[in-house]
């Protein structure tokens, strides 16, 4: 693969407010036609990096570039309309009193045939030919995000930012709407950078995933790696429930109600936290919690019994209380399992999707 200079780079941008560091030291490239998500929980930065990015907000210490080319330090800024960069938000932002086609060609220069010409090729594209002179109180929440798009698409810009622009509709419009959107982004070869706080969203959208807390990037990589090689507790517990065993390490082995862990490079007397996520625990289904634990080839069962089940649909979720020290243990089954509450039962882990993390 050759080398290609990034469509976004942004470089160590910090950002304060009254003294306090909202955004910490962020650095991140994006190519064109690549989707690189912000994911992190309400208040950690994200949407204060995108404003940065678009030149509404100046940061206090980075550099952002584009194309190869400064477009803003603490000196140097282009004006956020010089630098080819796309918006869209959750609200949508369309003016209540401009028809359809007016909201499409707002941002657009050149003669009139010129533009009508790009409106309709756009409302063609995101399947509202024929609106052009509808009003946006006149279409569904839906409708309406395919115009905002279209608008943003219009001045053909180079990169798109994207801050929670679908959290706003249904569940039953937005799985559709956001991969229309996404194709024609991509086909369009635009470099977008969109912020989110939902895991799944980020998970199903983006290339390439920067995991933000606290106003900086704890981990970035592709999904699959970010999901399977967490860089610690939290980034685990970001994208599901999580069940928590402590330990204390000797002779780089930590013992469990579970059976012993390794722990390479873990001192002795150091303690550790070994986190599995529900879907990662097997039960005894044979033993049903009789007898002694059973021992099994990557270590030992632990007993709990069943608080409660619930049917969620796809899986049923059963909550233990576990014998070795009272905690609950969370399971999930993909299918519908609800044992009464009281019943004793083994759970195994499967050691392959534990993470074991030394506590700070």
């Amino acid at each position: 693969m050759t080398d290609q200079t990034p469509r976004l780079e942004i470089r160590n941008l910090v950002r304060r407010y009254d003294g306090r560091m909202v955004v910490d030291h962020v650095s991140l490239e994006v190519q064109p036609g690549q989707v690189t998500c912000l994911l992190g929980p309400s208040g950690c930065g994200k949407s204060t990096t995108l404003r940065m990015i678009a030149g509404v907000e100046m940061q206090d210490e980075g550099e952002i570039w584009v194309d190869g080319k400064l477009v803003c330090d603490t000196v140097f800024r282009v004006p956020p309309e010089r630098r080819h960069i796309g918006l869209m938000f959750q609200d949508f932002a369309l003016f209540p009193h401009l028809r359809v086609g007016e909201n499409v060609a707002f941002g657009l220069s050149g003669d009139k045939a010129a533009k009508a010409a790009r409106v309709e090729e756009l409302l063609d594209r995101v399947g509202l030919s024929g609106y052009t002179q509808n009003f946006p109180h006149e279409l569904s929440g839906g409708e309406q995000q395919r115009v905002a798009l279209a608008r943003a698409l219009a001045p053909r810009p180079r990169i798109m930012l994207m801050d929670e622009p679908f959290s706003g509709l249904d569940n039953r419009l937005r799985d559709g709407i956001r991969d229309e959107t996404l194709e024609i982004l991509r086909e369009e070869d635009t470099a977008v950078l969109l912020v989110t706080h939902e895991p799944e969203e980020a998970m199903r959208m983006a290339d390439d995933i920067a995991l933000m807390r606290h106003g900086r990037i704890v981990q970035q990589g592709a999904p699959y790696n970010i999901y399977n090689a967490p860089a610690d507790r939290d980034a685990v517990a970001f994208f599901s429930d999580v069940n928590v065993i402590r330990g204390t390490v000797q002779g780089a082995l930590t013992q469990t109600p579970f059976g012993q862990f390794l722990a390479p490079g873990v001192p002795d007397g150091r303690d550790v936290e070994i986190v599995i996520r529900p879907q990662h625990v097997k039960i005894d289904f044979d033993r049903a919690g009789k007898g002694p634990a059973p021992t099994i080839s990557d270590g030992t069962a632990a007993r709990g019994l069943v608080q409660r089940a619930r049917f969620m649909g796809s899986e049923s979720l059963v909550e233990f209380r576990m014998d070795y020290d009272g905690s609950i243990f969370r399971v999930t089954v993909p299918a519908v399992f609800l044992p009464k509450p009281g019943t004793p039962m083994w759970l195994m882990l499967r050691r392959d999707k534990c993470f074991l993390f030394p506590v700070n």
